[in-house]
């Protein structure tokens, strides 16, 4: 099953909140970050793209019909290519709101466990943000900054007006619904996964078992 859509925007855009509107809207499953955790064969292949290896798509995307978050905004270029007939959404937010929203959450979490990592999951993460899209800063924020308006701006350029929306999540249903030519739902815009939600969800478990 092809995707049908395909999402440009960074992480920490509201990338999980659209993830739950895509499905609410019949584009589901809806591929995110949150996905690949606990699947070692998925991680294996995210790797091999992430070290510019050849991927078989359509194992990674089998089941899927919208793709949004890291590690798929990485790759924008390739599966516009890939899947023609596939909308592309870019999400959006304020820069400097962002650079704060990712440096207390995703950047705190790669930044934290830069020496000794043997995780998969967080070697494949490390390599393809840290590295391949950021160039081994996130720390900087004008760095970062300029990588996301560079980013953005080259997704805006490249891809067609009637294949694009841009889209900030204040916006509600409204344009997403008219992009993607479905009825607009009568409830609310999904709302998730503040810094305090991410913060909450990642922090460190106490051992009940440890000993003084």
């Amino acid at each position: 099953m092809p995707l049908k859509i395909i999402g440009a925007g960074f992480g920490r855009t509201g990338t999980l909140s659209m993830k739950s509107a895509l499905e609410q809207l019949g584009f589901g499953p809806c591929h995110h970050m949150m996905e690949v955790f606990g699947k070692p064969d998925h991680i294996a292949l995210w790797q091999e793209a992430a070290d510019g290896k050849p991927v078989d798509w359509e194992t990674v995307f089998s089941g899927y019909q919208s793709a949004v978050d890291w590690p798929v905004c990485y790759f924008w270029r390739e599966l516009s290519q890939l899947y023609p007939e596939a909308k592309v959404l870019l999400t959006l937010r304020d820069p400097e709101k962002w650079y704060d929203s990712a440096i207390a959450t995703i950047f705190k979490g790669m930044l934290s466990r830069s020496e000794g990592v043997t995780d998969p999951h967080a070697l494949m993460v490390r390599k393809l943000i840290v590295e391949n899209t950021f160039g081994g800063d996130v720390s900087n924020r004008g760095h970062a900054i300029d990588v996301f308006n560079r980013h953005n701006q080259a997704v805006i350029d490249s891809i067609p007006a009637d294949r694009l929306l841009v889209f900030e999540a204040s916006q509600g249903w409204a344009p997403l619904c008219d992009f993607l030519d479905v009825p607009q739902p009568t409830s609310q815009y999904p709302s998730s996964n503040s810094t305090a939600d991410f913060q909450k969800r990642f922090q460190p478990k106490p051992n009940a078992d440890k000993k003084e």
